[in-house]
């Protein structure tokens, strides 16, 4: 943009024009306006290399993932392929109240770039005033403006430091987004799990009425004590209770879906469903995938460029700040019979450089330093932080599936041990007791085996929340073309 000069003299028509001095003045303006575009002073951003391992610990049994086309790109839920979960999961985005909350946020980062940006232009002001004194009007119109030249590159250096916090706010704002949808991905799978436990403890509590009837029969033909039949009535009443008490925790897991998608818990209702055992097939990428994968971790690469930015801020300070000032206006009286004015118009320029200031800004640009290293260590801390959640959740679903495996076996004999101990009791042939055992062992090893189906459900989320979900670094928006945007669409739409 061309810089706003002015020249100053006052006095009859033609005597405003620049003089020779003038000329000179103008010409050094616009050379001084010319170095404003000067490389900005401070060091350039360059991303600090991360601790990657070439592959994860885990990986054994894992394929490595290869671009395709049909995989989930935002919708991760999708690889469930369980339409409640899915619908319920497109309300975060839109409704979830954190969600909004990071919004804004992003605005507000977008609003202070074009604040930092404002001060590449100059600043005019325009002034007027009327006075009337012994029958004359008389009427002044000024314009002032002044312009603080970039030449060191304290603005530009500004605007990158509130570009990469926009651009770490609207990673903030992907990370909280699937966050929140992890969040109720596993809230949805403990509902689930709860909604097959109720199931399971129905069964048990039929299958417990049959064994107090047996007793009961038993007893009524002489060939049972009634400490049987009181011993089966307790364990009724034991799996009676256990099957109300395990609405509880269904209708808490209820609850806090209901706030995950922006509703209070009286706006939501869950049919009765059960849990899943099929666990997806999930294609593991390598761990520097997640630099580029995580949105934690592009939070954490924009805060640090941020914090370089601000080096560059804090070091202009060792250099003079160049201003241009001028002022244009007249004054008159409109009524007059011959209307004449007074033009006034003024242009100068300004100098401050730092002299002494106590080592001031000295401190100041170590501070940025050292906070610039403090970003890096946040930014390999996360990195390192991610590849452990991949870690974790891949020997979470190893383990468990084997796990599982052998607890469906357990399931599958105990079934049998307590048919066989309730055949041999109604034989006369064995005691009641060894009923209750085997009875207890079987609901036992059940309940042990859907929580571990639950864990691995778990784990899946873990696993994909931890891989970045459907989000890619691409999905950032560009900060800087939105804070020039009159009306910026929202950021991080799922594609």
């Amino acid at each position: 943009m061309e810089p706003i000069l002015f020249a100053r003299s006052s006095g009859a028509a033609g005597e405003n024009e620049i003089t020779p001095r003038g000329a000179i003045l103008f010409s050094a303006f616009a050379s001084a306006a010319a170095l404003a575009g000067c490389a900005p002073v401070g060091p350039d951003f360059e991303l600090s290399a991360a601790i990657v391992s070439p592959q994860y610990k885990e990986i054994e049994g894992w394929k490595i993932a290869t671009p395709r086309a049909g995989e989930p790109k935002g919708d991760w839920w999708s690889v469930f392929h369980d339409p409640e979960l899915a619908q319920l999961e497109r309300a975060v985005v839109i409704s979830n109240q954190t969600v909004k909350a990071d919004e804004a946020n992003y605005r507000e980062a977008v609003a202070l770039i074009n604040e930092a940006r404002a001060g590449l232009f100059p600043t005019v002001t325009g002034n007027g005033s009327a006075t009337r004194s012994n029958g004359v009007t008389n009427l002044t119109a000024e314009a002032s403006g002044m312009w603080m030249l970039d030449i060191w590159g304290l603005v530009r250096r500004e605007i990158e430091a509130n570009q990469g916090s926009a651009e770490a706010t609207a990673a903030t704002l992907a990370n909280a987004t699937l966050s929140a949808q992890s969040e109720l991905a596993t809230a949805y799978v403990t509902l689930r799990e709860e909604d097959s436990l109720e199931d399971l403890l129905t069964r048990t509590v039929v299958d417990y009425k049959k064994s107090l009837t047996i007793t009961q029969n038993q007893y009524n033909a002489g060939t049972a004590a009634k400490s049987d039949v009181i011993t089966a009535e307790a364990q009724v009443l034991n799996a009676q209770a256990q099957l109300i008490a395990a609405g509880v925790t269904r209708a808490q897991e209820e609850h806090a879906i209901a706030v995950l998608m922006g509703r209070p818990p009286a706006g939501l209702s869950i049919p009765h469903g059960a849990l899943s055992t099929r666990v997806p097939s999930i294609p593991v990428q390598l761990p520097s995938s997640l630099l580029e994968r995580r949105p934690d971790v592009a939070a954490a690469e924009e805060t640090m460029r941020q914090a370089n930015a601000q080096i560059g801020v804090a070091f202009a300070g060792y250099f003079p700040q160049i201003s241009l000032s001028g002022l244009l206006g007249y004054s008159g009286n409109p009524f007059a019979a011959e209307f004449e004015t007074n033009p006034v118009w003024s242009f100068g320029a300004s100098l401050a450089q730092p002299v002494f200031n106590g080592g001031l800004t000295g401190a100041q640009v170590e501070a940025a330093r050292q906070t610039y290293k403090s970003n890096v260590g946040t930014y390999r801390q996360t990195v390192l932080t991610a590849i452990q959640q991949v870690e974790d959740s891949l020997v979470g679903i190893r383990v468990y599936s084997r796990v599982a495996k052998v607890e469906a076996e357990d399931v599958r004999i105990s079934r049998q041990a307590t048919q066989i101990a309730l055949n041999e009791y109604r034989a006369g042939t064995q005691a009641f007791t060894a009923v209750v055992v085997a009875e207890e062992q079987q609901l036992t090893v059940e309940e042990a085996l859907l929580a571990t189906q639950a864990q691995i459900q778990i784990d899946v989320v873990n696993l994909i929340v931890a891989l970045g979900g459907g989000w890619t670094e691409s999905k950032l928006p560009d900060a800087l073309a939105d804070a020039v945007a009159p009306a910026p669409p929202p950021p991080l739409r799922s594609e």
